[in-house]
């Protein structure tokens, strides 16, 4: 006998069983009154008989119904103790995820997503390899990762790209900076100041350079680095200021730091999850996922 009906289909039945009036036992499980007649009628059609005799006053199971009742309860029981099991063994699983990331990323973003994920999988390990956009897509690539998180660009066709958020560029300065109590900056009053740079092998650097083409600084950086979380170190120190993504920003209130947006024009970049085409990925490792794409949404 094929079956026709689903979970939901039951679960209405056992309220209407257990409540014995449409009104009460559709409020119970947040349905409305149509909506757990509905159900009602498809699983009785999908059954073949009625489950109630209803009258004005009362509904009333039916020899058959009272049958199904006691059947219906002993499934779903078993549905939800094997669903409790499987939460269990979710928490007690063990094993390693490794994330490549840039280290825009890596800094104070995944530090809390980390931080969460181990409050429920305290025994799963979580490698990080923090590194340029480059490596970043060549360990995905090689199976080195069980996925990435980098900004869209020149992705190979064997890897797979799903954004997350679209990630703008701030001027980054000390609070006790004189630009700090400004509103905003352009990129032409940016280059004017004392500011620090990434250089050419850095995928930021890259994008910059197509986006700003047209801009020429007047002045060259005070220092130059490889990597943005460098850079805030720089900025933290008063050497200057510096062009990174928000996201590299610390998220919660800093005692030194601080950022103001950077127009004329705005720039942003299209940060996301990689993951080589076609690969399986591992229970935990997409839970590791759905975390970080939860956790941005709320950032």
């Amino acid at each position: 006998m094929p079956v026709n009906f689903d979970l939901n289909d039951l679960y209405a039945f056992r309220a209407l069983v257990e409540y014995g009036n449409f009104r009460v036992a559709a409020e119970s499980i947040c349905l409305s009154q149509s909506a757990l007649s509905r159900r009602i009628e498809k699983l009785e059609a999908a059954l073949g008989n009625r489950l109630f005799d209803r009258t004005t006053r009362r509904v009333a199971l039916t020899l058959y119904g009272q049958n199904f009742a006691e059947r219906s309860a002993q499934l779903l029981d078993s549905v939800e103790s094997m669903l409790a099991d499987v939460d269990k063994v979710s928490e007690e699983r063990t094993g390693l995820i490794t994330v490549a990331t840039v280290p825009s990323a890596a800094c104070y973003f995944m530090p809390d997503v980390i931080r969460r994920f181990q409050s429920r999988y305290s025994r799963v390990r979580i490698k990080l390899i923090d590194s340029s956009a480059g490596n970043v897509i060549d360990a995905v690539a090689r199976s080195q990762a069980d996925f990435g998180i980098c900004f869209a660009g020149n992705l190979p066709p064997d890897i797979e790209f799903f954004p997350l958020v679209e990630d703008v560029y701030v001027a980054a300065c000390r609070k006790d900076h004189p630009l700090a109590q400004k509103s905003h900056l352009t990129w032409q009053a940016f280059y004017q100041q004392d500011y620090i740079s990434l250089d050419k092998t850095s995928g930021n650097r890259n994008l910059l350079d197509r986006m700003l083409g047209d801009i020429v600084p007047e002045r060259p950086s005070v220092c130059e680095t490889r990597h943005v979380t460098t850079m805030l170190g720089m900025v933290e120190a008063g050497i200057g200021i510096a062009a990174v993504p928000a996201m590299s920003m610390p998220t919660s209130e800093h005692t030194l730091l601080t950022h103001l947006p950077l127009v004329a024009p705005e720039v942003k970049r299209t940060v996301g999850l990689i993951r080589r085409r076609g690969r399986i990925q591992s229970y935990i490792a997409a839970e590791l996922e759905k975390q970080i794409t939860e956790q941005y949404r709320r950032t």
